[in-house]
């Protein structure tokens, strides 16, 4: 069994459901308190032991590649200013030289193609695919408990949490046969997309983590057109599903939607509560708001 060393981040949408903010901004890029989104999910797959990364970017996304690189300039006038923690603080967040690949979808052809441009990089290995829209808030890391359960059963995973059903005709769903391990690990049968309540296999929803072999590059290379004319990586995982295993693995976390303004609000909220300089402050402020809220 191969281990888990890649990991594909398509980050070219245009982030509509958050203008006008990410008129100027990609998506990805706007913070969480002190700290782009995008970075916490880089951060999530580098606890997963991750080595390499595959941003599939897009036009005005520049921005993306530039924080990942250095800045001699601004860390020059932090040593030189003494502002070593700070300094420190940046450094440890530069990646390693030859640590990340960058490759561009020309044509805003869906997700599975986003995937697909990300091919040669990937090679034959099993990877790691993380929507930046999505973080995920965990003690361990949600893809870190995924790459536990895939060296367990192998195949193919699917990160899932429940919601309530009422609700899950606003995602996509998985159709479980059996669970493993006795609680987290499910062996499943099909993908549906926004079903209908009364016609609903369950109640868990796939949540924008994934581990795939690396055949599911040949199936969407021939992929045709899906919803919304294009090419869906559901599709093509519904045809891998024919031919190899595929499991959900329910996570332990709490995920935040950051594609839509109130999901990035719930996450800047959640993230300022837990954070180490400000935290404290942020749930008194939070608090006494909640208080004066009616008077």
């Amino acid at each position: 069994m191969k281990k888990i060393r890649k990991a594909v981040l398509p980050v070219a949408g245009f982030g509509t459901r958050v203008l006008p903010a990410t008129k100027t901004i990609p998506k990805e890029m706007l913070p969480i308190v002190d700290r782009p989104a995008l970075q916490y999910v880089v951060d999530e797959a580098r606890a997963a032991g991750i080595e390499h990364f595959v941003f599939v970017t897009g036009r005005n996304k520049g921005a993306i590649e530039d924080y990942f690189d250095r800045a001699y300039e601004l860390e020059y006038s932090l040593r030189q200013k003494g502002k070593t923690e700070i300094y420190e603080a940046l450094d440890a967040d530069t990646p390693e030289a030859g640590t990340m690949s960058f490759v561009r979808q020309q044509s805003a052809l869906g997700l599975g193609h986003a995937i697909w441009c990300a091919r040669d990089v990937i090679g034959d290995d099993p990877f790691a695919i993380l929507l930046p829209d999505v973080l995920v808030k965990a003690k361990k890391s949600c893809l870190a408990q995924m790459v536990d359960a895939y060296y367990q059963v192998g195949g193919n995973i699917i990160a899932v949490d429940q919601v309530p059903h009422e609700r899950v005709s606003n995602y996509g769903v998985i159709a479980p046969k059996g669970r493993q391990d006795g609680k987290r690990l499910i062996e499943m049968s099909a993908m549906v997309e926004k079903p209908a309540i009364a016609d609903a296999p369950s109640n868990l929803k796939i949540t924008g983590r994934y581990i795939l072999q690396p055949e599911i590059m040949d199936i969407l290379k021939t992929q045709a057109a899906g919803a919304g004319g294009e090419i869906q990586l559901t599709d093509a995982m519904a045809a891998l599903m024919a031919k190899q295993s595929f499991h959900a693995y329910e996570y332990e976390g709490e995920d935040y939607d950051c594609g839509s303004k109130y999901g990035y609000f719930e996450a800047v909220v959640a993230y300022a509560m837990d954070h180490p300089e400000i935290g404290e402050e942020a749930r008194n402020l939070l608090l006494s708001r909640c208080q004066n809220i009616g008077k």
